[in-house]
């Protein structure tokens, strides 16, 4: 007791320095994360991301329908896509990864069949490209009439990329929203049948 009067006591218990677990601390406690969602969705403005540099990781050209109010992307079969062409959106579904861990699917719209200039798409693709390999930001800037691209220029780590093929990611973010005929309850709503 006379050590702790005279403030000579061992280690402090509650030093913030000792109490850090190790950043791969989940490695050792025997669990492995599931990957049960994939959003499909463009990077947020304050988030750096990367794109997986495989190409087999991409699906390109895929036809897609965004319900921007539901917020919803649906994955539309080729044969679906004939029927629905005033409808869908040529995309690029990039397999994107954001600073937190979290995987996601980026749809960056293709640029117009006709060859008609559109800078947002443009710098949309130069951004996804870009990504590959390096941590970028990504934000519109309507005086611009572009996105604006930005590079960390910190050493930051590498993505950890799950261990799954890109079939299996496609599975997970569009399980419940791949339109592959005619009666699916988004062709009835999009033709005014229900």
């Amino acid at each position: 007791m006379t050590d702790v009067i005279r403030g000579e006591r061992g280690p402090n218990p509650f030093d913030p320095a000792a109490l850090r677990l190790d950043p791969s601390y989940a490695e050792t406690l025997g669990v492995k994360k599931l990957l049960t969602t994939v959003p499909v969705r463009k990077p947020n403005r304050q988030e750096f991301v990367q794109v997986h540099p495989e190409p087999a990781y991409r699906l390109v050209p895929a036809a897609t329908i965004a319900l921007k109010e539901e917020g919803e992307v649906y994955l539309v079969t080729p044969q679906m896509a004939r029927e629905l062409s005033n409808e869908i959106a040529p995309v690029c579904l990039s397999t994107t990864m954001n600073r937190q861990g979290v995987l996601f699917l980026w749809p960056v719209k293709l640029p117009d069949p006709a060859g008609r200039p559109n800078s947002w798409l443009e710098s949309a693709g130069v951004a996804a490209e870009r990504a590959m390999g390096h941590w970028v930001r990504v934000a519109s800037n309507r005086a611009l009439g572009a996105y604006e691209i930005s590079v960390a220029i910190a050493d930051l780590p590498e993505p950890e990329w799950p261990d799954l093929p890109f079939d299996e990611v496609l599975k997970i973010a569009f399980r419940e929203h791949i339109v592959d005929r005619l009666d699916h309850p988004l062709v009835k709503q999009l033709r005014g049948e229900v």
